[in-house]
């Protein structure tokens, strides 16, 4: 039996193909009300593709007591080598992991022409990483040939490495074409003949992306932006460039649109500035509309208070303090996550409870999250929260990395 965890615009047709290719598939998405770990309970393979490391680390977490000695995790997600390493201590020894990133988007997943991008071979392994077995790969590459070519790159975390070297190229390339391109307008060169021009250079397939912004979403702006802040080193000017530009965009509310909107983006002169933007986010449960998940304003993000409620407006771990801590930090990573932020960005944290003799049981978990030198915070004592039962709310204020802006540095 296979287990499916997955969400999102990839996750949906790459289940559909392990279906129609006849596997027994079991699948798992937020909001269904079905546990992690009852969905992977007997999975010989459980399948991740989720949006983030902090979202693959907190479903895996959540499965763990489902996990059976002898199943292989293949990770599909795009979480860098750090994360794979972080994964392979979070799985116990009896359960093989291997790492398989893609190569393409919807239209790909549907059709299984994706490129998987395999690590897991015995040997040194990619960033330090340990442990590993080439029968990882092996018990898996079959499963994986239903979503396109399978690569197999080396040990564990290879496939994760290859991924985010890629993406640092055709990534930066497109935000450059769309520098190109408003370069083209201010100047006066008329836009066709400029992508015609383009058309005979190598740049030529990927400026044809660009001549009309997707109304469709393949590859999310936010997705883009992501895999950047992943993979972009110190140093690196030009993906460093190119996912500030795409930071800027996403902040302007671009997010879940087509990467190639970053076009128009570019070419209307958008900045973000000091201007109020609001954020709501598709991985959090959503607002009543009263309110947004958070605001960024210029470099600063201002995230609304977050409460232990899950996608259907019910509460999640009913009369614990620790449960509901660990819930509303997640959702607070997740947000974090979002704009390039961890939570050593965290300016000030402000934490309502409905009883003061529960904040030990809440500062144990909060230190889980807040590590090293804790930021400003304040923490007040309540009477009652907006929906009863939650036993604590938390917003926050956040000093978010500059943006860089053209011309500037």
């Amino acid at each position: 039996m296979i287990a499916f965890l997955g969400q999102g615009r990839m996750g949906v047709p790459m289940a559909r193909r392990l279906a129609a290719a006849g596997h027994d598939v079991t699948t798992w998405r937020r909001g269904t009300g079905v546990t992690a770990a009852a969905a992977v309970d007997g999975a010989d393979l459980v399948i991740t593709m989720l949006s983030d490391p902090a979202a693959v680390r907190e479903v895996l977490t959540a499965a763990l007591p489902g996990l059976r000695p002898g199943a292989t995790v293949v990770e599909m997600s795009t979480i860098g080598p750090e994360a794979v390493r972080e994964l392979r201590a979070l799985l116990p020894a009896g359960v093989g992991l291997v790492d398989a990133p893609v190569l393409g988007s919807v239209g790909p997943a549907a059709e299984g022409t994706l490129t998987v991008l395999t690590g897991g071979l015995t040997g040194g392994l990619t960033g330090g990483l340990t442990g590993g077995d080439g029968a990882d790969v092996a018990r898996c590459r079959e499963v994986l040939s239903v979503f396109g070519t399978v690569r197999e790159l080396g040990p564990l975390g290879a496939g994760a490495a290859m991924k985010l070297a890629v993406m640092n190229a055709l990534v930066p390339a497109q935000v450059l074409l769309a520098e190109t391109l408003a370069y083209g307008e201010a100047h006066g060169v008329d836009r066709e003949a400029l992508f015609d021009v383009l058309a005979l250079t190598p740049l030529g397939a990927l400026a044809e992306r660009l001549r009309v912004p997707a109304a469709e979403t393949r590859y999310s702006l936010a997705h883009a932006a992501k895999d950047l802040e992943l993979g972009a080193w110190e140093g690196a000017s030009m993906a460093g460039a190119a996912r500030a530009r795409l930071q800027e965009a996403r902040a302007a509310g671009l997010g879940e649109r087509d990467l190639t909107a970053i076009a128009t983006h570019v070419g209307e002169g958008q900045q973000a500035g000091g201007r109020a933007v609001p954020l709501n986010l598709a991985t959090v449960p959503a607002t009543n509309g009263m309110y947004s998940h958070a605001v960024r304003a210029g470099d600063t993000l201002y995230i609304s208070g977050v409460a232990a409620f899950d996608e259907r407006g019910e509460i999640v771990g009913e009369g614990s303090m620790a449960a509901q801590t660990e819930h509303v930090y997640q959702v607070i990573e997740r947000i974090l996550a979002d704009q390039g932020a961890g939570f050593g960005d965290v300016a000030f944290i402000r934490t309502y409870l409905t009883d003061m003799d529960a904040r030990a049981e809440h500062g144990a978990v909060r230190r889980k999250f807040i590590t090293g030198t804790p930021p400003a915070s304040t923490t007040v004592e309540v009477s009652r929260l907006f929906m009863p039962g939650l036993l604590l709310e938390v917003d926050l204020i956040v000093a978010l990395p500059p943006r860089v802006t053209p011309g500037g540095r």
